[in-house]
């Protein structure tokens, strides 16, 4: 049966994962649909009209799921992890604060003036309801992501020992940490790549299978469109990812260690594509090594030195007690750990289906623009495959990635702070978890079908005809508003 602890990690990682599918999709998508609608208020060509409205159904359908599964984390922070959420209270508070009181109710707001506003207000002002409702969902991005940032590398805090809380000394530090200004370009970059990705991908279905009517352009430009978004954001996820890696082998070297199961302490540390064996440092078999590449992510030389698993053990655990000493026996408490080293075949092998899967997603978008150029239209039938793997790949690249980052940062749940085992609420039983577990199961299931049913229903019709908005700018004022869609 486990204990509460393992339970509940279980069910964190379920319902995080799950509601992370919808993040990345509803902030790059938002943009793409924001463009298209800039489009259509420059032009006034109908093809730019109708994509925004069938776009806009797809992401609407999205940001309803996303919110609903986010509402979720709430309750398990206060349910599961009671002591984590009273040590961080302080220090999340603001950050958080933020988030709902700013990013959410920006992004909300205005998508209402999006959905409601239709022929009632100036068109450019109505496409500008949907840049803020973007900037809103970068926004809330920007502040979750500082909570989080602050779990891998702390900073602009003071332990009260009375409290026995960690609390905010320097605001600004915490929201200029230097993990998050890595890590939001990052994940706000591979959220383009996503949204890019499921518009190219649902256009590209639809283009091979109309592509015999009128409305072949028009899909054809939605592929090209989300092609050029996925690949020039993919450009940007290896920029960031690359100065990401080298802050992180910084501020959490046994993450880097970890990601290549390497043991030892290695100059020139070479990085395997494959490994065949136990990555326990006993008789895996490294295929396809690239010399000095890890040397090269972690530092930024070739030749530079990555510390080995075996050694960060013996440090951290060093660093552990000094911050017993320095803070007392209640955080002495929180740092004590059997084995200061994360799940090594996890680490390695999510490390390597991140890049994997985001590279697969460039090389296919690539194709896709290939063979859109000059008015053609991809005519095998390997090009449905492609339509359906390309919005799932660059995601599953998002959760993988996040996985790492969460799964190569334990035994910590606050980096050098707090670890993962005493954050999790003392008075909840293992039953209570299981039962909040299958019941958050069982309510995510049964999401997950009216979301891909939803969703393939309205990619199925298809972009409604066009109807010139101009037609319908005699509505009464006192007329109740209606639903778009």
């Amino acid at each position: 049966m486990g204990s509460s602890l393992d339970v509940a990690r279980w069910q964190f990682a379920i319902t995080t994962v799950y509601h992370f599918l919808f993040v990345p999709v509803t902030i790059g998508m938002s943009g793409v649909v924001a463009y298209f609608h800039t489009q259509w208020v420059r032009t006034h060509r109908p093809e730019y009209y109708r994509l925004t409205k069938f776009f806009g159904k797809l992401f609407l359908i999205n940001f309803a799921l996303g919110l609903v599964t986010g509402i979720v984390q709430e309750f398990q922070f206060g349910m599961n992890w009671s002591d984590y959420s009273r040590f961080v209270g302080d220090i999340f508070g603001a950050p958080l604060a933020f988030e709902a009181l700013l990013a959410f109710f920006l992004e909300s707001t205005f998508l209402g003036v999006w959905i409601f506003g239709w022929g009632r207000i100036p068109e450019k002002l109505h496409a500008s309801s949907m840049w803020l409702t973007h900037v809103g969902t970068v926004l809330s991005a920007y502040f979750i992501l500082t909570a989080n940032s602050f779990m891998q590398h702390p900073v602009g805090f003071r332990f009260n020992p009375e409290t026995g809380r960690a609390e905010m000394s320097d605001f600004l530090a915490v929201l200029t940490n230097k993990v998050q200004l890595v890590t939001f370009p990052h994940v706000v970059l591979s959220a383009y790549m996503v949204g890019g990705a499921v518009i190219m991908g649902v256009a590209l279905w639809l283009l091979r299978r109309d592509h015999a009517t009128d409305d072949a352009p028009m899909y054809r430009k939605a592929v090209r469109v989300g092609a050029v978004v996925s690949l020039v954001a993919s450009l940007g996820v290896i920029v960031s990812g690359d100065v990401q890696g080298k802050i992180m082998t910084e501020v959490q070297p046994m993450k880097m260690a970890a990601a290549e199961a390497l043991y030892d302490t290695t100059s020139n540390a070479p990085f395997s594509v494959l490994s065949i064996g136990p990555l326990d440092g006993s008789t895996a078999t490294r295929v396809i090594q690239v010399p000095g590449l890890l040397s090269f992510l972690g530092t930024g030389d070739f030749n530079g030195t990555v510390e080995g698993i075996n050694d960060l053990k013996v440090s951290e655990r060093a660093m552990a007690e000094k911050v017993g000493q320095q803070y007392g026996p209640d955080v002495a408490a929180l740092v004590q750990a059997d084995d200061y080293a994360p799940i090594i075949p996890v680490a390695y092998w999510t490390f390597r289906l991140m890049m994997g899967a985001g590279f697969l997603t460039i090389l296919l978008a690539a194709a896709a623009l290939w063979v859109t150029r000059k008015n053609g239209v991809p005519q095998a039938r390997w090009w449905t495959a492609v339509a359906v793997l390309t919005p799932l790949l660059p995601i599953a690249a998002n959760s993988f990635g996040w996985i790492f980052t969460e799964m190569g940062r334990q035994p910590w749940l606050v980096y050098g702070l707090m670890t993962t085992a005493t954050g999790v609420s003392p008075s909840v039983s293992v039953g209570e978890v299981w039962v909040s577990m299958v019941v958050y199961t069982l309510l995510y299931a049964a999401l997950a079908v009216v979301e891909v049913k939803l969703f393939l229903t309205y990619v199925r019709r298809g972009a409604e005809p066009f109807e010139d908005p101009a037609d319908h700018t005699d509505v009464p004022e006192d007329a109740p508003l209606q639903f778009a869609y």
